[in-house]
This record gives C-alpha cells, sequence and structure tokens, in this order.
C-alpha cells in the first residue's frame, strides 16, 4: 500500500486590513514609519503634511503599533460614499 506524502501545513497568516495611523510632530515620521514597519505594518504612504501614514496590517499587530512613539491614533481606513453632487443624501 503506498505511503502517503505528508506536505507541510501551511501557516495561516491572519488577514491584513487597511489602517490610516495619525502621528504626532514630536518625532520624525520616518522614524515612526520605520518602526511601524518593524512592528509589522505594511507602509502604503507617508503623508507627512497631514502627519499620517497609511497601509495595511492584521488586526492582531494593531496593538503594537499604538504603542509606538509618536503613534496618536490607529484608526480602520473604512471607505466613504458621499453620493453624486446633486444628492440631498449626504452621508
Amino acid at each position: 500500500m503506498p505511503q502517503k506524502s505528508k506536505t507541510p501545513k501551511k501557516k495561516r497568516t491572519p488577514k491584513s486590513k487597511n489602517w490610516i495611523v495619525t502621528t504626532s510632530p514630536d518625532r520624525p515620521i520616518k522614524t515612526i514609519a520605520k518602526d511601524l514597519e518593524k512592528a509589522g505594518f505594511s507602509i502604503g504612504h507617508v503623508n507627512g503634511e497631514i502627519q499620517s501614514i497609511s497601509g495595511a496590517a492584521g488586526d492582531h499587530i494593531v496593538k503594537k503599533l499604538r504603542s509606538i512613539s509618536g503613534v496618536v491614533d490607529v484608526s480602520a481606513d473604512e471607505p466613504i460614499d458621499i453620493g453624486p453632487p446633486d444628492s440631498s443624501d449626504t452621508w
């Protein structure tokens, strides 16, 4: 009888979500971005003018991100639909 080959199980990684990180001007935003990457955050855009960094990470990483010096807030990046210009519904 042939033996079944044992294939290693793939390790499941939690699904990433998009996040917006608001930063403090007390630390250089590039330094904060490096710390976020080290913690597992995948940088999308660094927006120095408005002190924010967008990117992706799993939910399990967010607590780490919030503990980084210079991080003020970490919020889910949710789509916003305000409708067409002449719509009576605005939100």
